[in-house]
């Protein structure tokens, strides 16, 4: 038994993605690893959320779109539920840092509980995980796609250059 009821794949520029849905919001983004996806095994069958999350992804990587507006379904603990609502909020081109992410929710101190919880969120690019550094500025980590280079890429995409 599945726990998606649609599933969608979009080529990109950093591999396969792979979209999941309810039928009402996206469930799920994953990017590939090694040529693999998730849910490989499993055909394809759309909808309409999941045909307008590729389009608006197209758009994405094409450099036509800065904000996604498909409806996001988040599923796990309401601490990691808060983290990623407040990732929706991160701007196109903006980075903020695990401690500040924290600071923002009154969570100080819980650097390590944030970060694990960023690395979970369920929907990368569309709920922006990769605009969040360490404290120091650095990238420390990406559960999507390659990890650090696809963070890396999806970073300079938006136009931010860090430092080596």
């Amino acid at each position: 038994m599945t726990s998606f009821a649609y599933l969608l794949r979009t080529p990109s520029p950093i591999g396969r993605i792979e979209l999941t849905s309810d039928g009402e919001a996206v469930t799920s983004l994953s990017i590939e690893r090694g040529g693999l996806l998730p849910h490989d095994e499993h055909p394809e069958r759309s909808t309409a959320v999941l045909d307008e999350a590729a389009r608006q992804l197209d758009e994405y990587f094409a450099g036509a779109r800065r904000e996604f507006d498909v409806p996001v379904r988040f599923e796990g603990t309401p601490f990691r539920r808060s983290v990623w609502e407040r990732l929706q909020h991160l701007e196109f081109g903006t980075l903020t840092s695990y401690g500040e992410l924290g600071l923002s929710l009154g969570y100080s101190g819980y650097g390590r509980a944030i970060g694990g919880a960023v690395g979970a969120n369920p929907v990368p690019i569309i709920v922006g995980c990769h605009r969040v550094l360490s404290t120091s500025g650095k990238v420390t980590g990406y559960s999507g796609g390659e990890g650090i280079p696809t963070k890396i890429w999806l970073l300079e995409h938006e136009g931010i250059l860090l430092a080596a």
